[in-house]
């Protein structure tokens, strides 16, 4: 699978702060969209490095959506930050997506928004590099 957009880092972070995600066993879990119309099963399966998800950046872009990334995040896969988390607790993800269209400007709004929280961007920037070089490390094929 491809490496996701940056941004998908912090709305995995953002949905595990909200309560979104939910482990259902060792292999299945549920992650609510941020609007709450939504509701995508994701199944990871760590010995044979698959994973799959029923977001669309996962099912029709084929990248790790961040529904698996943050359920590998809860299973200790990888790097998880509790305050950066909190931060982003509330995010309109989706209405930010759709209002500004580009990754880019959202991630910009998103890093002002956690400089007035007191996280610096360097910070935010430094723990989105961990988790894309874990991410990698991975090696995840798509399927369960």
């Amino acid at each position: 699978m491809r490496q996701p957009p940056r941004i998908k880092v912090l709305e995995a972070l953002g949905a595990i702060a909200d309560g979104r995600v939910k482990l259902l066993d060792d292999r299945r879990a549920e992650v609510v969209s941020s609007t709450g119309e939504r509701k995508y099963e994701v199944c990871v399966n760590l010995e044979e490095r698959r994973a799959y998800s029923t977001d669309n950046g996962t099912k029709f872009r084929g990248y790790v959506g961040y529904p698996i990334i943050a359920v590998l995040m809860l299973k200790g896969a990888l790097p998880y930050d509790e305050e950066l988390a909190e931060a982003l607790k509330g995010i309109p993800w989706k209405h930010l997506n759709e209002k500004y269209k580009k990754y880019a400007k959202v991630m910009e709004l998103i890093f002002e928004e956690l400089e007035k929280k007191g996280i610096p961007r360097e910070r935010a920037e430094k723990f989105i590099d961990e988790v894309m070089e874990k991410l990698k490390e991975l090696h995840l094929r798509k399927g369960c």
